[in-house]
């Protein structure tokens, strides 16, 4: 009973604020219950029971006290108290239907405890929650999740049934917690199922296959995928994506192969679209697993996307505070071992590449991943161990710590594989024994996870003693080899880690008694002189220091490189302590009796013992190099020039005149003790200032030697120690100046770059040439010795101009046609932006005001033929867009997405497929777009210009992509240099051969037209004229595009109607009169549309605006007519550019654009272009030009003639000329009816009529005349306006001529032939009857000869008798006059004899008489035979025709006797 008063005291403490206090009465009530579990049971549940109001805290405390009481007495519990229990916690669990997750889990919980027993019972309960077509409470299935995670052999049974229920109800979800709950759920079901089926042996139901699930998991799959993994919320994707995750390997292998290519690259895109990524990467390590294991076939269509998403992942920094990224950088790692089984090659080649990024976390990255497959896929990565060694290299000469780090660890995992005993396996060990030797940080890193040379170091001590311990295997490769690094002074810092190692080594060998154990130190001279100098160092003994170093250099054999080596480094070892006394012993040496050269009898005798001698100085002189190295910092530069310098003078024979190899022994020993000296100055320097006053002259001494090498081939190690030694050299002040930069930075690059290939045959003699390993060694040793050269050059002036200064004897070799001088140039590029990137301090804003030049010349090299090129220039742009980024202010670790966006570039660019490569290179440029500053663009452009005539055809191609895509994207602002850039390209096209780079520049001009229309089209049109071939191109280029062409037609056209086509100038003042001269401007207009009309793609252009394309060019044509060229281009060939010629071309080749063939035809066939260029005939070639449009390009009239009639009223003659010519020919054919444009054209001429030019009135007469001919059945119509032009014309004053007048006569003619009778009234005029007799007698004048004009006068002559009565007196006088004049004409003297004395105007005259006597004449003459038998009046002048009340005369005379 008191039990009972302590529980029930116990249940009322549970609600306590004090979560201390809730757990002790928790513990309490589990004590009570693990004695009496039914009784405490049903205390908590009664008081649940009674307390139906208990706040969720209390209620909490008190479930989670039974769960505990369950879980520790479940097998004492009875079974009525377990049904109880069942109900109880099924009810509070269910009891709100809202989700109240703390007080819903902890009966959930109760209810999972119960279930690893009593599993059937809790089914029971449970699905009476989960019934079909009812969503169910969200615990309800998040209980079903949890009990199959907790029995799994109890629930899998029923997960089958459970499943076919839940399916439907995922299509009735709608709220984003329960799509989570069923996601979660269908995930644990699939691990509970896949845990089942790999314990078949312990399961209850061994029958149970995989396939009896894989149709409910796909169509649970297809909801989640094609719907729920879309959501908003990122926690359900993660969800979504983790059952994805472990589906797979429940779906049917065709369900599975057949969503591969839509699930792979949703499952990757969740990385972008979520921050926690350790979900995406387990779930994307299933699927993967489930694809190898049945064999996929479409995954290695997914490969590549595949690797590039899990590298950026590896990349990711791990935070080991952040177990989630521990835990993603471990899956991601397991996804590459999976591809690995699979796709070895492929991942290899990928992993391996990446070791040569740019990108520090690329490259650890790549490392992490390399370190895994060693240990993890032994047997894969057996193949491939040689590969790995050799790509292992690169990441070997990383300046960052962060990746050495990582290289240290992968360098561990080949140790335990083997991969150290291979060949190469000695630079591993020499890179960690490096790395013991480290030196402290001189400043603290800013970054916190930057690696110190402290923490390396330590990392590096800890491996080399666990290779010694643990990797029995490296016995052998490290006995003897650690002893060579003893000696060496930059590896004194890794004397004790070696020392430690090497005891460690030598007992174990001394242990095992194996042979080796003892080594011969007879061929290991040269380091037991070094361990003598180190023993000497610590010697405190200064005469035996003396006497110890007079026994060396007396028995040194100087004729063994090694020895001669190890001598003069123990010498220098043993100076770092006795400079005094070991500099007294080399100067005491070099003046002993040993150099004293013997005399013999024989010469042969003699040379050998020079010989000796120089070998002997050589070996002085390297002494003096490593005293220098070794000296204290504090002592050496008082000694440099007195003591060091004066002596190697000394002893260097400069008039040497020994063979060749001893030549060259000498000269490299000097090079190398120069070198050495520079590199002790420069650490001296550090804290003292110091300047080097024989720097130049050693400079100088170097760059002989260098230009002294030949350049075809590379023998002897010259270059290399020279490029070491000006490395050194350089580092000290006095500074060069200017002019010795440019010559030491040329010479250099000039005698190493222009060397053939490491594997091209040495032809020398056997002897003289070097085997190729030596040469390989040789080459590296040389490049790597030139980078070091250029880094020290430009960390002198680590400034845009610094960089600038060095990279301008680079860049010729871009561009060479050699392909390992391109790379060798672009490499060392990479190497040096990399360096100036990670020493770039930015303390002020400074503009990078080359950054345009640098990018202009290194991005066309990422399509290089040369696959090697293009990886080092996208390394070199990524670079370049990162010191941007400093020089903007951005900080150390910052990444641009954009700029990050070059390393998929890079990996695009592997592909040689030329479409590949410009697809890709349109995507670089997009990157450089966005990253460069708008002040850098015009010199990128220009830069590129010069890109057009690279002489790979590949990068000049390239050139033209990437400065289209930049011109499209940035042009726009650019005006001011519009024309300076198409005065690049119009130079460009003169040497560019490549068509496909022709038609890019064709692009250009077009991408600038769009953006500066008005610009580039009075630039190109103020070129000189004639226009050259290039020129020509330029506007062919822009009639490329209609759209573009359009609208400069239309500008062009607009100016020409404005425009002064021409000037009067006086010729010569000798002589009278003025020339008509072209103006320029419409001129180069007209060259400009003939050229653009030339391009085939302008034809839409023209078939748009053909009427004002043809209306300007006639007014042009007519505008050309007896116009000369300006004097500038008087001495230019008239045929190239006459100005006739030029409009009538443009238009021929417009009506040919328009396919106008059948206009064209008739007109060459007539000769009418040949016309229209000569000024005597050009009316007449204007009118066969209008004939021919008129019969065979009428719909086409309208508008032409619309936009003609403007010209009409210029003020230029040969305008109106050439418009009224055309207008004129129209009206003699029908189809201007047919257009309904008579009535225009009529009404134009008739306006002519008027006009100040004689020529345009004439043919506005002819005009109106031809409509008798083109339109006959409109001659009544317009009866009274023609008849009065005819009269007006044949009135016409100003007319010298007479063609005006001639005209009216013929259009005369031509229109009373058509006069109804209705219109005869408007012929009884007096006007016109005087005028037509005046007319007929002045034209007497010109024609008194002709037949034709006879007949005529014989014709007329009873008319004109007649007229002699007429009522008007002003009649009478005309005829008086016309028959005087015309007497002469009758063929009768007596005739004219009468009318020249009778008929006088102002004289009165007896009509009857005259009649009667004239009636004599002509009977007694022959003429009168011609009246006698005429039966008609001819139609040529019907104007004179008698009216009715006169032809009773007309009779009478006809009938005379």
């Amino acid at each position: 009973r008191s039990e009972s008063y302590v529980t029930l005291a116990l249940l009322d403490a549970a609600n306590d604020r004090d979560p201390v206090v809730q757990e002790q009465v928790r513990k309490s009530i589990l004590t009570l219950g693990n004695q009496q579990p039914d009784k405490v049971l049903s205390m908590c549940q009664d008081y649940l029971l009674k307390h139906p109001k208990l706040v969720v805290g209390h209620r909490v405390v008190i479930l989670q006290t039974i769960e505990l009481v369950v879980k520790s007495r479940i097998d004492d519990i009875s079974y009525p108290k377990i049904k109880s229990v069942i109900q109880l916690a099924s009810d509070e669990m269910t009891k709100s239907k809202e989700v109240v997750p703390e007080w819903q889990q902890a009966a959930s919980n109760i209810l999972v405890a119960v279930g690893n027993k009593y599993i059937n019972d809790i089914m029971e309960e449970i699905l009476h929650k989960f019934q079909p077509g009812v969503l169910p409470h969200f615990f309800v299935v998040q209980t079903l999740a949890n009990l199959s995670d907790s029995n799994v052999y109890g629930m899998v049974p029923f997960l089958n049934a459970i499943m076919g229920t839940m399916l439907p109800m995922l299509g009735m979800t709608k709220q984003d917690n329960m799509k989570w709950v069923f996601s979660s759920a269908l995930c644990h079901f699939s691990e509970s199922i896949l845990e089942y089926l790999a314990n078949l042996d312990k399961a209850p139901d061994p029958t149970v296959r995989k396939d009896t699930f894989s149709s409910e998991i796909y169509s649970a799959y297809d909801i989640l995928f094609n719907s729920w993994i879309q959501s908003r919320e990122s926690k359900l994707r993660l969800t979504v994506a983790e059952a994805l995750g472990s589906m797979s390997h429940l779906m049917a292998h065709d369900k599975l192969e057949e969503q591969l290519p839509k699930l792979l690259p949703t499952i990757l895109g969740l990385y972008k679209k979520n921050s926690e990524h350790y979900i995406i990467s387990k779930s994307l390590c299933q699927i993967l697993e489930a694809s190898v294991n049945m064999g996929s076939r479409v995954l290695e269509t997914q490969i590549d996307g595949l690797l590039v998403a899990l590298h950026q992942q590896i990349c990711s920094p791990m935070d080991f505070s952040n177990p989630p990224t521990v835990k993603n950088h471990n899956e991601v790692l397991r996804c590459f071992t999976i591809l690995a089984n699979t796709f070895p090659d492929r991942l290899m080649v990928f992993v391996l590449q990446r070791l040569e990024n740019s990108n520090e976390r690329n490259r650890m990255g790549s490392l992490a991943v390399l370190r895994h497959l060693i240990n993890s896929s032994t047997s894969i990565m057996e193949t491939k161990r040689l590969l790995i060694l050799a790509s292992i290299r690169q990441p070997l000469a990383d300046h960052s710590n962060k990746v050495k780090k990582r290289v240290v660890q992968v360098i561990s995992a080949m140790a335990h594989h083997g991969y150290l005993e291979l060949e190469g396996g000695d630079l591993l060990v020499r890179f960690i024994i490096q790395h013991c030797a480290l030196p402290d940080n001189y400043h603290r890193p800013p970054d916190p996870e930057e690696v110190t040379n402290e923490a390396l170091r330590s990392m590096c001590d800890n491996t080399l003693h666990l290779f010694t311990t643990t990797v029995g295997r490296l016995t052998d490769v490290l006995w003897p080899m650690l002893l060579c690094y003893l000696t060496p002074n930059q590896y004194a810092n890794a004397t004790t880690p070696l020392c430690k190692s090497l005891i460690l080594l030598a007992n174990k060998k001394q242990t095992a008694q194996e042979p080796n154990f003892i080594i011969d130190f007879n061929a290991q001279g040269s380091f037991l002189y070094r361990c003598i100098g180190v023993i000497l160092q610590q010697c405190y003994n200064k005469e035996l220091v003396r006497k110890q170093l007079q026994e060396i250099l007396i028995s040194t054999r100087h004729n063994d490189a090694i020895e001669r080596t190890g001598v003069a480094m123990g010498i220098g070892l043993c100076a770092s302590s006795h400079l005094d006394g070991t500099l007294e012993k080399l100067e005491e040496f070099g003046k002993s009796d040993a150099f004293r050269k013997a005399s013999g009898i024989f010469g042969l005798l003699k040379d050998k013992n020079e010989v000796d001698v120089e070998k002997m100085k050589s070996t002085l002189i390297l002494c003096y190099g490593y005293v220098a190295l070794h000296a204290p910092e504090d002592k050496l530069l008082t000694r440099i020039d007195s003591d060091i310098l004066h002596n190697i003078s000394k002893n260097f024979n400069t008039k040497c005149v020994f063979a060749s190899l001893y030549m060259c022994l000498c000269v490299c020993i000097l090079i190398h003790s120069v070198g050495l000296i520079a590199k002790a100055i420069s650490k001296s320097v550090r804290k003292q200032g110091y300047l080097f006053s024989r720097k130049q002259e050693l400079m100088g001494v170097m760059m002989d030697f260098i230009k002294a090498e030949p350049t075809d081939v590379m023998r002897t190690p010259v270059r290399y120690l020279v490029l070491t030694t000006c490395a050194n050299l350089i580092n000290l002040d006095p500074p060069l100046t200017e002019n010795e930069n440019f010559d030491l930075l040329k010479t250099c690059l000039n005698g190493v770059y222009g060397l053939p290939t490491v594997d091209t045959p040495d032809k020398a003699k056997d002897e003289e040439a070097l085997d190729p390993q030596q040469r390989e060694v040789l080459y590296s040793d040389t490049f790597t010795a030139l980078h070091e050269l250029l880094r020290n050059v430009l960390a002198r002036d680590l400034s845009p101009d610094g960089l600038q200064s060095v990279f301008k004897h680079i860049e010729s070799w871009l561009s060479s046609g050699q392909d390992h001088e391109r790379e060798r140039a672009v490499k060392t590029t990479a190497e040096l932006l990399q360096f100036y990137l990670d020493n770039l301090r930015v303390k002020n804003l400074v503009i990078f005001h080359n950054l345009g030049a640098l990018v202009g010349r290194l991005a066309p090299r990422c399509t290089d033929p040369n696959p090697e090129v293009r990886r080092a220039a996208i390394d070199c742009v990524y670079r370049l867009m990162y010191i941007q980024l400093r020089y903007e202010g951005f900080s150390l670790d910052y990444k641009d997405d954009s700029v990050e966006g070059l390393l998929d570039v890079r990996e695009k660019l592997s592909n040689p497929d030329h479409s590949v490569l410009y697809k890709t290179c349109s995507e670089l440029t997009k990157i450089i777009s966005k990253r460069l500053p708008q002040q850098q663009l015009s010199t990128l452009l220009f830069m590129l210009y010069d890109g057009l005539v690279d002489s790979q055809s590949n990068c000049s191609r390239a050139s033209s992509v990437i400065l289209n895509t930049l011109l499209k994207n940035r042009g726009a602002g650019l005006q001011d240099l519009v024309p300076e850039m198409l005065e690049v390209l119009h130079n460009r096209l003169q040497v560019i051969g490549e068509e496909q780079v022709k038609m890019a520049i064709g692009q250009s001009i077009l991408i600038l037209a769009t953006q500066h229309l008005q610009t580039v089209v009075n630039t190109l049109v103020a070129y000189p004229l004639p226009y050259d071939s290039w020129s020509c191109e330029m506007w062919i280029a822009l009639g490329a595009d209609s759209t573009l062409a359009l609208q400069i037609m239309e500008m062009i056209i607009e100016k020409l109607n404005v425009m002064v086509p021409y000037v009067d100038k006086k010729e010569s003042m000798l002589r009278p009169g003025l020339t008509k001269v072209a103006t320029s401007q419409p001129l180069a207009m007209t060259c400009a549309l003939r050229e653009m009309m030339l391009s085939g793609q302008s034809a839409d252009a023209v078939a748009y605006l053909f009427p004002k394309l043809f209306s300007a060019l006639l007014v042009r044509l007519g505008s050309s007519v007896g116009v000369q060229l300006p004097k500038d281009l008087n001495n230019i060939c008239v045929s190239l550019c006459c100005v006739l010629r030029v409009a009538v071309e443009a238009l021929r080749i417009l009506l040919g654009r328009a396919q106008l063939d059948t206009v064209m035809k008739p007109l060459d066939q007539e000769g009418a272009w040949d016309k229209m260029k000569d000024p005597q005939q050009h009316t007449t070639g204007v009118t066969l030009l209008s004939r021919a449009m008129a019969k065979h390009a009428g719909p086409r009239l309208p508008a032409i003639v619309e936009s003609l009639c403007p010209s009409l009223c210029n003020i230029y003659e040969c305008q109106r000329i050439t418009v009224t010519a055309f207008f004129s020919e129209l009206l003699n054919h029908h189809v201007v009816t047919e257009l309904m444009i008579l009535d225009m054209l009529m009404n134009n001429m008739m306006e002519r009529i008027t006009d100040t030019c004689g020529t345009v009135r004439m043919l506005a007469v002819r005009g109106l005349g031809n409509i008798a001919v083109g339109s006959p059945e409109k001659v009544n119509k317009y009866a009274k306006e023609l008849l009065a032009a005819m009269s007006s014309g044949m009135e016409e004053n100003d007319d010298p001529g007479k063609l005006i007048t001639l005209e009216a006569m013929s259009g005369m003619s031509k229109i009373l032939l058509y006069l109804d009778q209705k219109n005869v009234h408007l012929l009884e005029n007096d006007e016109i009857r005087c005028a037509s007799i005046m007319l007929l007698g002045n034209l007497s004048k010109f024609g008194s000869g002709e037949p034709v004009f006879k007949d005529q006068i014989h014709n007329v002559l009873v008319s004109l008798l007649l007229h002699l009565s007429d009522p008007n007196p002003q009649v009478v006088k005309a005829c008086k006059y016309a028959m005087r004049i015309c007497a002469p004409v009758i063929g009768s003297e007596q005739i004219s004899a009468m009318f020249q004395n009778h008929l006088l105007e102002e004289k009165g005259l007896h009509h009857g008489e005259f009649i009667n006597d004239l009636t004599k004449y002509l009977v007694r003459s022959k003429s009168f035979l011609y009246y006698k038998n005429t039966h008609r009046i001819t139609p040529a002048v019907p104007i004179l025709f008698l009216f009715p009340q006169h032809s009773s005369f007309v009779f009478s005379i006809f009938n005379c006797k």
